[in-house]
């Protein structure tokens, strides 16, 4: 068993792991109400990747936590959620990139963004890019209202809580740490979260 990685995301910045099949991942909100854009590819093949909406229909929820799987987009477990401080994450938005900050906030020259964070390392990694990213939004707190409307609000998470997933088979991580400063998503302030690999 390889010693046990430990590194820094910073503030709207993104990293590339790889993790063993049966190895923990542990995701760590140091200041607290940070978003972690969450994505992963079987180390074999880009042809599978993370789904977050195969994960919603496989665990018939919007909601995940303690005990459920992240799943692959062909319906294989890719990841099984072990502890969980906060117990509150979205399935459902998006990587931010530019056209949303133009859209909601009129801002997109040269404003960091998730979808490019992690597509830096897909074209590293596979020569490949991804027009659209719907990643495991760690933290991210988003209200589903009666109406069917929804509302990003402040994240729960508070300083030093955690989440911590299995790997279910070798993945190639790509995560980003979320860079909307613009509303509540990250409490209106982006900062670092720190990755354990053990």
């Amino acid at each position: 068993m390889r010693i046990s990685i430990e590194c820094i995301v910073e503030a709207k910045s993104g990293i590339s792991l790889k993790v063993n099949k049966g190895e923990l991942i542990e995701i760590v909100d140091l200041f607290g109400e940070q978003v972690v854009d969450f994505f992963a590819f079987n180390q074999e093949s880009a042809e599978e990747y993370l789904s977050a909406g195969v994960t919603i229909d496989c665990n018939e929820s919007l909601k995940v936590s303690v005990g459920d799987v992240i799943y692959t987009n062909h319906y294989n477990k890719m990841f099984t959620i072990i502890e969980d401080d906060v117990k509150e994450h979205d399935l459902l938005h998006p990587c931010c990139r530019p056209e949303m900050y133009d859209f909601f906030y009129g801002n997109e020259k040269d404003h960091s963004n998730c979808l490019e964070n992690i597509n830096n390392y897909l074209i590293e990694l596979f020569s490949i890019k991804k027009e659209e990213i719907r990643p495991f939004n760690i933290f991210m707190y988003t209200k589903i209202l009666s109406d069917g409307s929804i509302s990003v609000e402040k994240p729960l998470s508070k300083p030093g809580e955690k989440i911590i997933l299995r790997a279910e088979m070798d993945v190639q991580l790509a995560v980003a740490a979320c860079s909307v400063s613009e509303s509540d998503c990250n409490g209106g302030n982006c900062t670092p979260v720190k990755i354990i690999i053990r």
